[in-house]
């Protein structure tokens, strides 16, 4: 990775301000890791006090309800990949959605080591409770932007990401 980094220009497109030597400085609030991080949690927490309060849900067992009612059953290597979530985040969210039955753990047809995760008829309906809720925060959050605005965010985070997936010369998720 600091091989790719380093084939980097010396100086940023934009540069940040310089410090009193005239070299150039990291200013936090303007460092779009920073950003883009801060803006994550914020929305993380305002979502996950909506979950935790009313479904008794963690965002990683949300996570986890939607990409399996969105994509059918997976493994949990799959749901690792799709999730963006590490594997105990994913193990401990499967376990406590198996416990309260809204996931099923079935063992796997091809590979006898494993297993996949699948969502219960019980885990079908509180998705089908829940998504609408979802789209709402999403529209609350974007209720003050442009659809162009909107469109637009969208795209530039898509290429940020492909970006970071690139530099980290990780394979890129599916």
């Amino acid at each position: 990775m600091s091989a790719e980094i380093s084939a980097f220009p010396k100086r940023p497109a934009r540069d940040p301000a310089p410090d009193e030597a005239g070299e150039d400085r990291l200013v936090l609030d303007d460092y779009l890791p920073y950003r883009l991080s801060v803006a994550s949690n914020a929305v993380s927490r305002l979502i996950a006090r909506a979950y935790e309060d009313r479904f008794g849900l963690t965002i990683p067992q949300w996570r986890l309800i939607a990409v399996l009612a969105e994509d059918g059953a997976m493994t949990p290597g799959a749901a690792v990949a799709r999730t963006v979530l590490d594997k105990v985040t994913i193990s401990r969210a499967a376990q406590a959605l198996v416990k309260r039955r809204l996931v099923a753990r079935v063992a796997h047809e091809g590979d006898g080591r494993s297993h996949r995760l699948s969502l219960t008829e019980a885990g079908l309906r509180l998705h089908a409770e829940i998504a609408p809720l979802a789209l709402a925060y999403e529209a609350a959050l974007l209720s003050g932007l442009a659809p162009g605005e909107v469109a637009a965010v969208k795209a530039l985070l898509k290429r940020l990401e492909a970006a970071a997936v690139r530099l980290s010369g990780e394979p890129a998720a599916d």
